[in-house]
């Protein structure tokens, strides 16, 4: 038997389409977003009747907290609250709780965010030939795939990566461990470089890193910054880029996409979530899929 909340659902997917009139991608765009509202919410064990508005502060600071667009907070605060309407309006509810609500307001200036094409235009850019060419351009996948911070990548080891499961394990802030799915083209990507890497006669105690500079030592964070400014100016994007820009467009990309958002906590590893005790806890098989599904280069690939 549904339950309530699927009920009411149902009931609400029918004003959409019968009293509002809208189309089934403005449908399914209010839904997902509101779908986002009912999980958070299902995941502090409140009922949705009985929502206050510290609840709403909280669930606008977690998506604050994991760099999304105050525009796209806004947009999906605008689908819960008309949901709200939509119950007041029927009687459900005799009161909308968002009423006293403060909606973001537009930043002069957002955070840039980079297209999947765009990120293709920074590979295209990397002249494979030269040694670091592969590297490079695994580093790129493996931030973009990962939503890695530069730290985080710099201190990759060869030790913590569990490709035919489909996982890298990642040591974020205060020495947290979190597991990370990683796409197949990510994958890819460093299995070629592996090649090169083979190559090189690591200096004594890098052994394990994945990621080796010119110096044979792990590299630095000013590398990594480098060669993504200078690949962004061949490319000609003209936006404000650096490693972080890719770890943005990870969870800005799958937000989008439709995917969990207690799931892009946890892949971020943002100290919200909380350690990898409690990461390890959860299905991590349905944390891969959540993120695998809605990823841009896995829905390009499929």
């Amino acid at each position: 038997m549904p339950s309530e909340i699927d009920q009411t659902l149902r009931r609400y997917h029918q004003y959409l389409k019968l009293e509002k009139g809208f189309s089934d991608n403005t449908i399914d765009a209010y839904e997902r977003d509101l779908l986002k509202f009912i999980i958070f919410i299902d995941d502090e064990d409140i009922d949705y009747h009985n929502v206050k508005l510290d609840d709403f502060h909280q669930f606008s600071s977690t998506i604050i907290d994991l760099g999304i667009h105050p525009t796209s907070l806004a947009r999906i605060l605008a689908g819960v609250h008309n949901f709200y309407n939509f119950l007041v309006a029927t009687g459900e509810m005799d009161s909308d709780p968002m009423e006293l609500l403060e909606f973001p307001k537009k930043p002069k200036h957002l955070p840039d965010v980079l297209t999947v094409e765009e990120v293709d235009a920074m590979e295209a850019q990397i002249d494979l030939s030269l040694p670091e060419g592969q590297r490079n351009k695994a580093i790129i996948e493996t931030m973009f795939s990962c939503g890695l911070r530069v730290s985080e990548l710099c201190n990759l080891k060869m030790s913590d990566l569990f490709l035919n499961e489909g996982f890298i394990r990642v040591e974020g802030k205060g020495a947290k461990q979190r597991l990370v799915p990683i796409s197949g083209k990510a994958i890819k990507e460093l299995e070629l470089y592996f090649i090169d890497r083979n190559k090189i006669d690591i200096s004594h105690g890098y052994e394990d890193y994945v990621f080796i500079s010119k110096r044979k030592k792990n590299i630095s964070r000013i590398m990594v910054f480098h060669f993504i400014k200078e690949l962004v100016e061949k490319a000609g994007i003209k936006k404000e880029v650096s490693p972080h820009t890719l770890r943005h467009s990870f969870a800005t990309s799958l937000l989008e996409g439709g995917a969990n958002l207690r799931a892009i906590q946890a892949m971020l590893g943002h100290e919200s979530i909380g350690t990898t005790e409690i990461y390890l806890h959860t299905d991590t098989r349905r944390l891969r899929n959540e993120i695998l599904e809605h990823h841009p280069r896995n829905i390009k690939n499929k």
